[in-house]
Parts: C-alpha cells; sequence; structure tokens
C-alpha cells in the first residue's frame, strides 16, 4: 500500500525528482516543496502520514525547529530527514526534534522507500551503517575532517556557484541565462564548467552534490556574491571546436 507524503528540500530540483520517483513507485505525493522554511506550515496543513525532509547542515542550531513543530501540531506525522553524512551531533539533533529517521540524501530510492515504510510503521528508520559510523566517529574523532563541501567551493568561481545554484533551484539553460543577463550559449558553457569542475555527467547529479556536501550553504554563510545573487563580470567562453 503506498505512502501519502510530501517531500520538502530546499533544492527544488531534488524535491521534485524524488517526488516523481516515488509516484512511479505507487506513492501518493501531496506536495513538493522548496524552500524548507515554510515546510511546517504546509505539513501541518496538508498532515500526510510521511514527510521527507531534506537538510544540508544537520548539526547547525534551528535546523530541525520544521520538525518540532510538526510533531507538536501533527504528532501523527513520520518525518524522515534527509541530509548528508551525518555527524552524531546532527543524528542526535534529528531525533531529539522528533523525527521518525534519518537517511543520507545519496541513499537508493529503494532504502528510502523502505525508511518510509518503517517510520510510518511508528519504528526507527536509521541504517545500522549510519549508527555504527556515528559511534565510530565519537570513539575515535578525525583530527581534522575532511571538508568535501569547501573543497569542492574553492573549485569554482563566483560565477559558477551563482550558476550551480540556479540548477539546484531546477533552472534550464533560458532561465539561468535570464536570470543572470547573459547569452544561452554562455550560460551552457558555465553550466558544462561546473560539471566538468564537479566530476559529475548531469545537473541533477551536480545538484545532488551540492545538496549532500552543504556546498551551497557554505557559499551563503561565506558571504559569497553569488550565493546572494549578485552578478560579477561575465567571464569569457572557451573557443568552440
Amino acid at each position: 500500500m503506498g505512502v501519502r507524503l510530501m517531500v520538502v528540500d530546499d533544492h527544488r530540483l531534488l524535491a521534485e525528482a524524488l517526488a516523481s520517483a516515488l509516484k512511479l513507485r505507487g506513492h501518493r505525493v501531496l506536495a513538493a516543496a522548496a524552500p524548507s522554511a515554510g515546510a511546517a506550515d504546509l505539513v501541518v496543513s496538508r498532515a500526510p502520514e510521511v514527510c521527507l525532509m531534506g537538510t544540508a547542515a544537520p548539526a547547525e542550531p534551528g535546523a530541525f525547529d520544521p520538525v518540532v513543530r510538526i510533531k507538536k501540531e501533527r504528532p501523527q506525522v513520520a518525518v524522515v530527514v534527509l541530509g548528508p553524512v551525518p555527524s552524531p551531533r546532527g543524528i542526535a539533533a534529528a531525533f531529539a526534534a522528533g523525527a521518525s529517521g534519518y537517511v543520507r540524501n545519496d541513499e537508493r530510492i529503494e532504502g528510502v522507500e523502505r525508511a518510509m515504510m518503517k517510520a510510518r510503521a511508528g519504528e526507527a528508520a536509521i541504517s545500522p551503517q549510519l549508527l555504527r559510523g556515528a559511534f565510530e566517529e565519537l570513539l575515535h574523532p578525525a583530527a581534522k575532517p575532511d571538508d568535501e563541501g569547501a573543497r569542492l567551493l574553492e573549485l569554482l568561481t563566483p560565477r559558477e556557484v551563482e550558476v550551480l545554484m540556479r540548477v539546484a533551484d531546477g533552472e534550464d539553460t533560458r532561465l539561468i541565462a535570464a536570470g543572470m543577463s547573459i547569452a544561452p550559449s554562455t550560460a551552457r558553457t558555465h553550466v558544462q564548467r561546473v560539471l566538468m569542475k564537479l566530476e559529475v555527467g548531469s545537473r541533477l547529479e551536480a545538484a545532488a552534490l551540492a545538496a549532500r556536501t552543504g556546498l551551497l550553504d557554505r557559499a551563503a554563510r561565506g558571504g559569497c556574491p553569488a550565493a546572494r545573487g549578485a552578478a560579477g563580470p561575465d567571464e569569457p567562453a572557451p573557443p568552440h571546436p
């Protein structure tokens, strides 16, 4: 029997892609929403059985405030968090807020589906591997944890960060060009450079990588002009062969 659910993520492209995949598997998706800032209002009003809630920074203060409100006003709604490889603090914060599960946002659709079913049944939905990883980090903390988001951010120019943000929001080449006041061919070149630098093969993979590593959230917190929507001087496109 399909699950009545909602998908919430700051990155519209990811929310819509996940919603479409779950619809094809027989589930009833009430809404695929972005941004997550208004998620609590939407979930409270629609009252799904399960809410899949994406977050790029589970350890950040206030990351799970929407979960707290949902569980307060609609305690019957099971919230499953979709996030990056979490720290013990991130896992603890999700469950302390009332979440029923935590799933990595690069998990296969079958894993997400299993977590939904377990959460709807009132069970804790978290893989043994995630728990083992969390306990391992608690027992043997890394002296200098690898920050993949920061590393990837250094590869991109401010202009390319803006392009990646627009890709994650589901904009096609025409919309990217219009929003940045550049030619479609230039926009296409920027997108190709982003995919090449991130070593991914599609826009969806680029958006998923940005969400998983918290790349765009880090850019916004760091005051990157592109993350604030400011457009800098355009970069010359490489000559076409």
